[in-house]
């Protein structure tokens, strides 16, 4: 079972954007790799940490995260997660401060700063029966990428790094900022030879179909991460993801709640009398239930693991199945007989006793 982003960086649910701030800083420090030089358990000690504080920091993702926990974010190709290391120096490279130096912004020591292309975001339509059983999907995106030919040189200005930096002397002492180079735009490379057809970056616009696998147990509002499949980025850097956002199309027979179906059954009254026995047509096969005879208008029956899975693992839903007694509008001359003579013979329906005390007055004995 994954870790509880709250325990990664050792605060409670009830923590400021402050302090959630400040207990990332404190976790990326003690892990920074500028630190902890070859050692990996500090590499994935500080992706965790990252990861944790790119859902928490986010009061969208915190918001979903509290609600779902990790299958708000999390698949069988990333829901949320997979951050590599140019991923946190290019997202939080601004929390490290001047704690490492130059390396904060988004490269790594003494190396140049590769720059991430933009994330592209679709919509997948699911039924119901995809949920269930989990579907793959050919998307067609509209992407960039690298026009063939192009050429890039390191840039001069910022030494390939993308950030240019300053020290200053202060009465509190050397003070050293970095900001984005403006002559690279922060990329640390620079366009050389310009293909014909491509824009100012050296890239161009083609459609690319991208076999998108969803898990089973999705819910609306969910997003998915395909890591690589977005927007190429200027200089051979690192391509952006594509977020695939689920939506979950209406059912004509069933409701959803969390991981159970809602299914209403209509009997006629005769049904309802008698009893009667029903099959239905679930999402995947079929099941056949039996109605004991005297059924009430308004009754729920549970059919235990046959609703939808639960994206984590934990289990199955169940199908509640609410029994709705119909009552017929236009009756002939026999069925108008038949039900005249039960009118005045119906002695059945139960009547409340007088000497029976209401719901209040119970209450009231209960505190008295």
């Amino acid at each position: 079972m994954k870790e509880d982003f709250y325990d990664i960086l050792g605060i409670s649910k009830n923590a400021t954007s402050s302090d959630i701030k400040k207990a990332y800083r404190k976790k990326a420090i003690q892990f920074h790799p500028d630190k902890n030089p070859g050692d990996k358990n500090a590499e994935k000690e500080f992706k965790k940490a990252a990861e944790a504080y790119e859902v928490l920091s986010s009061p969208d993702k915190k918001s979903r995260y509290d609600q779902y926990g990790h299958s708000a974010f999390e698949g069988s190709q990333g829901f949320g997660g997979g951050m590599d290391m140019e991923d946190i120096f290019s997202q939080f490279g601004d929390i490290f401060g001047s704690a490492f130096g130059g390396f904060g912004g988004g490269g790594f020591s003494g190396g140049e700063r590769k720059s991430k292309g933009s994330n592209l975001r679709i919509r997948v339509k699911l039924s119901l029966e995809e949920i269930l059983s989990g579907v793959e999907k050919k998307v067609k995106v509209r992407k960039k990428i690298q026009a063939e030919g192009v050429v890039y040189s390191t840039c001069t200005s910022c030494n390939g790094t993308g950030q240019i930096v300053k020290v200053a002397n202060t009465i509190l002492g050397r003070m050293q900022t970095a900001a984005t180079c403006n002559y690279c735009d922060g990329s640390g490379k620079v366009l050389t030879n310009r293909p014909k057809g491509s824009d100012s970056f050296g890239l161009i616009s083609v459609d690319e179909t991208v076999l998108v696998k969803i898990p089973s147990g999705v819910e609306e509002g969910m997003q998915l991460k395909i890591s690589g499949k977005g927007n190429a980025a200027p200089g051979n850097g690192i391509d952006g993801d594509l977020i695939v956002l689920i939506e979950e199309l209406r059912h004509d027979s069933f409701v959803r709640e969390n991981n159970h179906l809602h299914y209403d059954l209509y009997i006629s009254i005769s049904e309802a009398a008698l009893g009667v026995s029903r099959e239905l047509d679930l999402l995947k096969g079929k099941v056949r239930i039996r109605l004991e005879s005297g059924i009430q208008s308004g009754k729920t029956l549970r059919l235990r693991g046959k609703g939808l899975p639960d994206i984590n693992g934990y289990g199955i839903g169940d199908l509640l199945v609410h029994i709705n007694v119909w009552t017929p509008k236009v009756l002939n001359r026999e069925q108008k007989q038949f039900f005249q003579k039960m009118l005045e013979n119906e002695n059945f329906i139960p009547k409340p006793k007088r000497s029976d005390k209401s719901f209040f007055e119970k209450v009231k004995d209960m505190f008295a």
